[in-house]
């Protein structure tokens, strides 16, 4: 028993020291794993710093873009220069009468009193009579009032219209912002592309958007068509914002795909409208397969930011061009428009800067504009109002501001925007030498525009 006991008690003490040998020494098997693992942790850390990397948009040598006018200007002697072939446009309802009317007293007070340019009045119905007649008398420049023809409106031959409005209607549901009314959608659409090729606009090559209860608060004692073309712009605009995620979800991806489609590089410009993704290729490709919601091809997600297409001085050549209509074609394809609630705003952003040069596009930040609930005023130059000057008259207007751009603003309140400058910002890196620190931006600390604090 003695001999039994001691021989248990011997083999007892060799289990313990295997399992103190093992737990000091990992066993084979886990070696093994760790041996071949660190190296492939160490290509995806290197893969994931490679992609990240691959999206740093590097410096201009200077600031490519800046304001057209830093103070008033005697407005009588721009406006005695020659001028651009340009129109305002306004989509508007006959029930819009008194909204509108507001609108084109407000453009003409702050600028169309010296410079008459057109307007372009557009409605889906026919228009009445007591409208013409009140906006005809509201405009120094010649007004005209178009009907959208009913092709360019309504539902195309390749979408049912009776699923549409049961996605509509869903979308309503979902909490979709303007996703259950169906005019909402077919303006949209109507914006993003057929828009440019009505028979009344085919004369123009300039168009200034003017929506009904939108309002100018600085007056612009410059031609910005004349600007716009002297300096080789393209599209012009007044605030950035991010897009409500919930109306597009497929939006991003089918116009990066159309980019792959047509062999198009991934500029610059292009780069800014990304978060790039810290994931590792594999996965990348995992999330672009299973089409994850704004996400690319290559895995990487779009950071939502737009231009607020109810304010865009635009060259109409751009939007008439190939590539932009066949872009417009193959998102319409898509069905988007409809099954979702794809904004022009956001078609037109996307595609602003897959199709331009950062150099190209323009803040009109010297102008001051409010459609509610977002505003951007410039405040007002100091030295730069022109007091005696005739032409701009005596009227109220706030006080002069340091580092302050506008004419004869009449803002809100001392804010220059009451939006964040998250998207202005990442949406200008393109034609940004001048750029806020890390430190400025964890801070939300953004410039007003370009190279102005």
């Amino acid at each position: 028993m003695a001999m039994t006991a001691t021989v248990l008690l011997a083999r007892a003490g060799r289990v313990l020291a295997a399992i103190v040998r093992n737990l000091r020494q990992p066993p084979r098997r886990a070696r093994v794993v760790a041996k071949f693992a660190l190296p492939v942790v160490l290509l995806c850390l290197l893969d994931v710093l490679l992609h990240i990397l691959s999206y740093r948009i590097p410096r201009p040598p200077q600031d490519l873009d800046k304001p057209f006018a830093t103070q008033c200007r005697d407005p009588l002697v721009a406006a005695s220069q020659p001028r651009e072939n340009a129109t305002f446009v306004m989509l508007a309802r006959n029930s819009d009468i008194e909204t509108a009317r507001q609108t084109i007293e407000n453009i003409e007070r702050q600028f169309n009193q010296w410079f008459h340019y057109p307007v372009l009045f557009i409605n889906d119905v026919e228009w009445d009579p007591d409208f013409i007649r009140v906006l005809n008398t509201s405009t120094s420049g010649r007004a005209t009032f178009h009907v959208v023809p009913e092709a360019d409106w309504t539902y195309p031959e390749w979408v049912d219209s009776a699923a549409a409005r049961q996605s509509m209607a869903r979308q309503g549901m979902r909490g979709v912002y303007n996703g259950a009314k169906e005019a909402y959608h077919k303006m949209c659409r109507f914006y993003s592309g057929s828009f440019y090729k009505l028979e009344p606009l085919k004369q123009y090559k300039w168009y200034w958007r003017l929506e009904p209860d939108v309002r100018f608060t600085c007056a612009v004692t410059y031609d910005p068509f004349v600007e716009m073309a002297r300096h080789g712009k393209a599209y012009g605009f007044t605030i950035a914002l991010w897009e409500e995620p919930n109306t597009c979800p497929s939006l991003f991806r089918a116009v990066d795909d159309f980019r792959v489609q047509k062999q198009l590089p991934a500029t610059d410009m292009w780069k800014a409208m990304f978060v790039p993704s810290w994931l590792p290729w594999p996965l990348r490709r995992l999330r672009a397969m299973f089409h994850a919601e704004h996400v690319s091809s290559s895995g990487d997600r779009w950071n939502l930011c737009h231009y607020w297409s109810n304010f865009e001085i635009a060259d109409l050549d751009f939007f008439r061009g190939n590539l932009y209509q066949e872009l417009y074609q193959h998102l319409d394809r898509q069905g988007g428009f409809w099954f979702e609630r794809f904004g022009d705003a956001p078609v037109h952003s996307l595609a602003v800067h897959l199709l331009l040069k950062p150099e190209e596009v323009h803040h009109f930040s010297d102008i001051g504009y409010h459609h509610e609930p977002f505003f951007q005023c410039p405040g007002n130059a100091p030295g730069g109002q022109l007091h005696t000057n005739t032409a701009l008259g005596t009227g109220k207007y706030s006080p002069e501001s340091p580092g302050a751009i506008g004419c004869r603003c009449e803002c809100l309140d001392d804010r220059r925007r009451n939006n964040r400058g998250i998207c202005l910002n990442t949406m200008q890196t393109p034609l940004a030498f001048h750029r806020p620190t890390f430190l400025q931006r964890q801070r939300g600390q953004y410039p007003y525009t370009l190279n102005i604090p």
